[in-house]
């Protein structure tokens, strides 16, 4: 065998291993019985401590320096084989198992602190998991930036002044728009009533399959914080529901699904290896979004949801297609991050993403931390926060070490703003098949545009390659512009 099939074998393998790590946190977040947290702890941080030594195994530096790659493909292997071996032998041993240790255990505690509303009881383990952060990042930055260290985890090549640049030129024009669609006078009603959980999974279910989501190759739970997990031939996603709110449960679920699909749909021949995952949460939220957003709220797919809420609710107090849309897209002011609306929800990721970032650089203790996130939602939503889940506890993301992760959310909104203005312009009769449930063209373009590459290009490579020009936040502004000004005649 050649170096560079030596090293591939041996890399599946370590792929195989983290997959079955991933799947010890799907089974913690869906199934575990409660009182087996210290046991998954324990077992996590275990499993980390085997991963990380075969990702600093002496030989695939010797591996990587003999091996001699004859083709793209090739060459992207090594690429992110050599890119994780580099970052992994900067973190020792001892600081990855601590974190996988005290994540895992954090995550519990987190919810736990949630359910009960008392921040009180989570700080600790917080304050606990930004230290070991810290720590990793300085390990990383090798004197540079800490939160760029830490951003190269999710979205390779992003920078704290690049993303700035471009939050810095979505949030004034996000502002207005949000002021002058809230000062309109035409506000439609949200939804009404109740709607019983069955119908609505059942919905659900329909809603994945009709994306794409291949059943076979995946499952539906349900859970608190909807996620995605795993790639190749086992994609699971989770939903969750809400009597009161049905749509909660349609979009979470469309929206996992966007990531799924882009799992499901990289191309085989890649499986366990570095290419077989999505390249960057910026690309795969950009999925979700798009999947989301632009399809699954356009006014030719709600006009067919709307079909598929009255047969499983029946009149449920919307009178037609028209404002059915106008309800799915309603704009109001809220605390959750998740159920925003399009208009307000980079503004929910840019608090995040400003507040992480004085942690990181130690210009924000954690005990400051809620008074921090109560301040800046009041002065950016005009809503004073009414309970800690509604506030600094609603998300699972900090408590398992999730730092820098944020702001790949608004990213993936702008490269799905590029990549809907690409795909209107490649299929031209989009919205006729949406009416009809059809998702094909718009999926299969996405497939093949984005999708079936996996890791095979850099991250704003993938975008540009589909779009034919480099990401920038000008088609998302426009699309929202467009959409909500015509929605309310603004």
């Amino acid at each position: 065998m050649s170096a560079y099939d030596e090293l591939m074998a041996f890399q599946s393998e370590t792929e195989a291993l983290s997959q079955i790590a991933g799947r010890l946190g799907w089974d913690q977040e869906t199934m575990m019985p409660r009182g087996a947290a210290d046991q998954r702890a324990a077992e996590m941080a275990a499993i980390e401590g085997v991963l990380h030594a075969r990702r600093t195994d002496a030989r695939v530096g010797d591996w990587l320096d003999a091996a001699e790659p004859v083709d793209d493909v090739a060459r992207a292997q090594l690429r992110h084989i050599r890119r994780s071996y580099t970052r992994t032998m900067k973190v020792p041993a001892k600081l990855a198992a601590d974190l996988a240790r005290l994540t895992s255990k954090a995550q519990g505690i987190w919810a736990e602190a949630r359910a009960a509303e008392d921040v009180a009881a989570f700080l600790p383990t917080l304050k606990e998991v930004v230290t070991l952060k810290r720590e990793e990042a300085a390990a990383l930055a090798d004197g540079g930036d800490l939160y760029d260290a830490l951003l190269d985890d999710y979205e390779p090549g992003a920078t704290v002044a690049s993303l700035s640049a471009v939050f810095n030129a979505l949030r004034p024009r996000l502002v207005e728009l949000r002021e002058r669609v809230l000062g309109s006078a035409a506000q439609p009603d949200p939804l009404h009533g109740d709607y019983p959980v069955e119908p609505q999974l059942a919905l659900a279910s329909k809603l994945a399959e009709t994306f794409g989501y291949d059943t076979n190759h995946g499952r539906i739970d349900g859970v608190v914080h909807p996620f995605c997990s795993g790639n190749g031939l086992d994609v699971r996603i989770t939903t969750r529901t809400s009597v009161q709110d049905p749509f909660n449960c349609f979009y979470s679920t469309v929206h996992e699904t966007g990531h799924a699909a882009y799992e499901q749909n990289i191309d085989r021949a890649y499986l366990l290896t570095p290419l077989g995952a999505g390249v960057s949460m910026g690309v795969h939220e950009s999925q979700s979004r798009i999947y989301e957003k632009q399809l699954g709220r356009s006014r030719a797919f709600t006009g067919w949801l709307f079909g598929q809420m009255r047969d499983g609710f029946g009149d449920f107090g919307v009178a037609d297609e028209d404002a059915f849309y106008a309800t799915v897209n309603r704009v109001h002011s809220g605390y959750i991050r998740t159920e925003a609306d399009e208009v307000h929800y980079n503004l929910h990721v840019l608090l995040r993403f400003d507040l992480e970032r004085a942690l990181m650089a130690g210009d924000l203790e954690v005990a400051d931390l809620e008074a921090a996130w109560n301040d800046r939602f009041k002065a950016d939503f005009g809503l004073a926060v009414d309970t800690p889940s509604n506030g600094v506890l609603q998300d699972v993301h900090w408590s398992v070490g999730l730092f820098g992760y944020f702001p790949t959310y608004t990213l993936g909104n702008v490269y799905a703003g590029c990549l809907y203005e690409a795909l209107r312009a490649a299929v031209p009769g989009l919205d006729d098949q949406l009416a009809r449930g059809n998702t094909m063209a718009a999926t299969d373009w996405l497939r093949d545009n984005v999708q079936c590459h996996g890791g095979l290009y850099e991250p704003r490579e993938v975008i540009t390659r589909a779009t034919g020009a480099e990401p920038l936040e000008g088609p998302l502004l426009a699309y929202l512009e467009a959409k909500f000004g015509a929605l309310y005649g603004v």
